[in-house]
């Protein structure tokens, strides 16, 4: 039997896993990916990658890469737009193009790429970063051994081998039906199963139907079916998802019985607006939509992450985006914790910060499937619908890992955060002599310090804090005459600073403390914040690692 030691086991090999192994590879963290497919994604699934998802893959290092094959898959700037059929009439145009009123917001754009054409590119750039993926192998028992890590046993699906594997954590991606997740006996709360779908994938010439539009999510609502198309280029095939809602109304409240090949084309054809196109059935995949979140994310050296944490309905394109944003906050709490500068505490700052979010996303999910494919669910009630942009840019952390106002809303509008901590550190256009960059490239590594011109006793106080804690920052002067430039006062304004202000960054591009002005300011304050920052103050003992979950 082969013995592994890694810092971090993940299982579950698709977009959030291998997403996990990219962003632990960024902060120096070796990882072992077990996946028990023998390759990445067949089906397009994921289609739609929103800003923020694509700020953490620029910072990633492959953002041009997923932007080249995004078009080589699909027009770029898409819309989403309801219909009756494609050759039939207009419903609405729910967004008219992909990035309408979002592009202020963010150096990256939305786009439109699947899992299928991801995938790979994720896969490549783990291994670059140093992991080891290995698929076609599977977990076969873990036990927690609490401060001692994890210790599990995975097979090779073809030859049978096992291997045993010591890691200090235990990423958890294996999807909605997580197997850890059933055997640790964490529960899910939410909405349950709203409906039983399938995905047909097929090839037919659709060119002449789009008309000329620019189309990336077609929703479909007739009285043969509810669901939604996607198309990719040359228009020769794409997906259609069908909703069977258990109602007896409904025409495809029996998709999962008799599902034929004749049946597929049937649907095909109703969702298409052409009755006799030549149609051809390339696979069926059933799946359910679902509406919920798990009781926890973490217990004790075992986190979970993307669909093993939430699942949600497919409308809004939020389910792999949050998955991806789960990586993104863990990655560089693990990545603290192992290399000595945060505390056990900061690992706890996890579940507090994502499940929030997760809770949040999942509901706006849920409101948008319910007006789009089953208005008779709207007597169960809904959250009112927010935008796009507060979903994926708005949200705020809450947690021992940022210094905030408690009394500041969770959720809203990215432009009126004005850099409060807890939230995503704003996008400002900067100049570096003729370079032109965001502040976000400015993030992903370490904490960073952002100041203005002029003299700032926070930047003194900072590099002494540094020095007594052991963290090493980087320091950007914003406005000087010899470094980086903004265009007049946009960044006090977008980070809500004084001109003897500072603002400290995550690694993970959130705020986690701001002074606006120089009042206070002193290295005692700053050791006494980030300590609770990072995990380290005295009453942050990480009860949950102590928590030495059963063998399984």
């Amino acid at each position: 039997m082969t013995d592994f030691d890694v810092p971090v086991l993940i299982v579950g090999g698709s977009l959030v896993g291998m997403t996990s192994a990219v962003l632990l590879g960024t902060h120096g963290i070796e990882s072992l990916v077990v996946e028990r497919h023998r390759g990445t994604a067949i089906h397009p699934r994921a289609a739609l990658i929103l800003q923020r998802s694509m700020e953490i893959l620029r910072e990633a290092g492959i953002e041009e890469v997923v932007r080249a094959r995004s078009a080589e898959q699909f027009d770029q700037d898409a819309a989403i737009m309801a219909v009756e059929s494609l050759a039939g009439e207009e419903i609405a145009w729910y967004l008219p193009t992909l990035n309408e009123g979002v592009r202020d917001l963010s150096p990256c754009e939305r786009l439109f790429a699947t899992q299928v054409a991801i995938e790979p590119v994720l896969g490549d750039r783990a291994r670059e970063l140093g992991a080891d993926t290995r698929f076609g192998t599977e977990l076969v028992s873990f036990v927690d051994e609490g401060g001692d890590g994890v210790r599990a046993v995975i097979r090779d699906r073809a030859s049978g081998d096992l291997s045993t594997v010591r890691s200090r954590y235990l990423i958890a991606a294996d999807g909605s039906h997580s197997e850890i997740r059933r055997q640790l006996g964490i529960g899910n709360t939410g909405r349950g199963v709203l409906s039983h779908s399938v995905t047909i994938y097929f090839r037919a010439e659709v060119e002449e139907l789009l008309r000329g539009r620019n189309l990336g999510v077609i929703m479909v609502v007739n009285p043969t079916l509810q669901g939604f198309f996607r198309i990719e280029k040359p228009y020769r095939s794409g997906f259609l998802a069908v909703h069977g809602l258990g109602d007896p109304t409904n025409p495809n409240s029996d998709i999962w019985t008799g599902l034929t090949d004749e049946r597929c084309v049937e649907l095909v054809r109703a969702g298409l607006g052409v009755a006799d196109i030549e149609v051809e059935i390339d696979d069926v995949m059933r799946w359910e939509a679902t509406a919920d979140v798990t009781d926890r994310f973490r217990s004790g050296n075992v986190f979970l992450v993307g669909d093993a944490a939430h699942s949600m309905p497919p409308y809004g394109g939020y389910g792999g985006n949050t998955g991806i944003h789960d990586a993104h906050n863990l990655a560089w709490k693990l990545a603290a914790v192992l290399r000595g500068f945060g505390g056990p505490g900061l690992l706890s700052t996890y579940e507090a910060e994502r499940r929030p979010v997760a809770r949040f996303t999942v509901e706006q999910a849920y409101t948008r499937y319910v007006a789009r494919a089953a208005p008779f669910l709207a007597k169960n009630g809904t959250e009112p619908p927010v935008s796009d942009a507060i979903i994926d840019l708005g949200y705020r952390y809450d947690s021992a890992a940022v210094t905030c106002d408690d009394d500041a809303p969770l959720h809203g509008d990215p432009r009126e955060a004005v850099g409060a901590p807890g939230a995503r550190a704003p996008h400002v256009d900067l100049r570096r002599g003729e370079e032109r960059i965001s502040t976000h490239d400015l993030f992903g590594r370490r904490f960073v310090l952002l100041r203005g011109p002029g003299p700032n006793a926070w930047a003194d106080a900072a590099r002494s804090a540094a020095d007594t804690l052991g963290v090493v920052f980087d320091e950007h002067v914003i406005g000087g005459p010899d470094g980086l430039c903004d265009d007049g006062s946009a960044f006090p304004a977008a980070y809500g600073l004084g001109a003897t202000g500072a603002t400290l960054v995550r690694p993970d591009g959130f705020v986690a403390w701001r002074a606006v002005d120089d009042a206070g300011a002193s290295a005692e304050a700053l050791v006494a914040s980030l300590t609770t920052i990072l995990g380290r103050a005295d009453d942050q003992l990480d009860a949950e690692a102590e928590l030495v979950s059963p063998a399984v």
